[in-house]
């Protein structure tokens, strides 16, 4: 049945929903990949019953976030948790961040599924901290999740980028926690467009003497470095920095906008994965990646480089609202049973854009049920006023 769609431009299109989904998305297997280490960052599904307000605490439906996390590792997905697209500093608050850890880490141990998480230093105010601050913070979250079993994930801190006050500032930070460090970490840099307050990071806004401070962090402890995870949205600069990695240091690539040439690689390498927009592509993006398992590079472009123009509409400027279009394709998708996001977040994407990645992902084949879908889909148009 026609949907009618409301574009950029304010008028309505006629779109007809797919009737059947794509058959990779009924196939599930929880193995591990053999050719790459991929991550999906999982979203939170808030607790739409919770009489909550916007700057309070986080109030989460536990049974869904973590069935949600259930299902990417059935499908051989490793999850990146407590990430940004977890809302971390955009609703989700330490203490229940330290909370999804917890539960997170000992659903991966009961279930066998590959866990990462992040640590930062979100329980300061970042204008307010000094660099013992923030060393105490990340230490302090380091140990939650060590204690939990995970791998760390070193996230980018706001109240570092506040109080450093250039690149020994970090040499020095980053240097202590790695020598603390029980087992090698994953280290993340994420860039402005993901997160404004991070300007600058690695004491420089030159991105290549910024490059050169993060290289010289992990050539002084490339033992306690698992890998990096880029998030610059610049597929020839991550290029660039793996090459110039130790032997050993992974790369995984955090490009929401040219991944699939950046996993695919070259002859001198590749990347690995940790991409938010395989959260709503785990099913596909795991059979892409088993395609390539096989050795068939040009198989696995061609499952996911049409999926390429969905991830660049959802991760589109402002990019620190893409949280909002994933949380809502997982409602659409019937991962959870509505569109409510901590931090009242829902409301941060326009009824085109939403309309638009709904087109793109029903395009694609990504609903494993496309009728439910469009049915929600219709009632949103509703609720805004369109006679769909």
């Amino acid at each position: 049945m026609t949907l009618h769609l409301p574009g950029a431009d304010g008028t309505l299109r006629a779109y007809e929903p797919r009737t059947e989904p794509l058959p990779t998305l009924r196939a599930t297997s929880g193995s591990a990949f053999s050719s790459r280490t991929v991550f999906s960052a999982a979203h939170v599904v808030a607790d739409p019953y919770a009489d909550t307000t916007p700057d309070g605490p986080a109030a989460v439906d536990w049974d869904a976030t973590l069935a949600f996390r259930r299902h990417l590792w059935s499908h051989g997905l490793g999850v990146a948790e407590a990430m940004d697209t977890a809302q971390r500093g955009m609703g989700l608050d330490w203490p229940t961040a330290a909370e999804l850890i917890r539960r997170s880490a000992a659903e991966a141990r009961a279930t066998g599924g590959r866990i990462a998480c992040g640590v930062g230093t979100d329980q300061l105010t970042a204008t307010a901290a000094t660099l013992a601050d923030v060393r105490s913070a990340y230490e302090e979250q380091l140990a939650v999740v060590e204690e939990s079993g995970a791998q760390a994930i070193l996230m980018a801190s706001r109240a570092l980028a506040a109080t450093a006050k250039g690149p020994d500032d970090y040499l020095e930070v980053y240097g202590h926690l790695l020598r603390q460090a029980a087992e090698p970490v994953i280290l993340h840099w994420l860039g402005p467009m993901f997160d404004p307050a991070l300007e600058g990071y690695w004491g420089s806004s030159d991105l290549d003497a910024a490059t050169d401070t993060f290289l010289e962090v992990i050539a002084a402890h490339p033992d306690k470095v698992d890998g990096i995870k880029v998030s610059l949205l610049d597929a020839q600069r991550e290029i660039d920095l793996r090459r110039r990695l130790p032997r050993g240091v992974r790369c995984y690539t955090g490009d929401d906008f040219n991944y699939p040439e950046l996993i695919a690689g070259d002859e001198q390498g590749f990347s690995h994965a940790l991409l938010g927009i395989f959260d709503p592509l785990g099913p596909l993006a795991a059979e892409a990646v088993r395609v390539l398992d096989t050795g068939d590079t040009d198989g696995f472009r061609a499952l996911l480089d049409p999926t390429v123009e969905l991830s660049r509409h959802l991760f589109r400027a402002p990019t620190r609202y893409y949280k909002t279009g994933v949380v809502f394709l997982a409602w659409l998708a019937g991962h959870q049973s509505h569109f409510t996001m901590v931090g009242g977040l829902q409301s941060a994407r326009s009824l085109p854009h939403l309309a638009r990645a709904y087109e793109l992902a029903d395009g694609l084949g990504l609903f494993p049920d496309p009728k439910p879908a469009e049915e929600r889909m219709r009632n949103l148009l509703a609720l805004y006023g369109v006679n769909a």
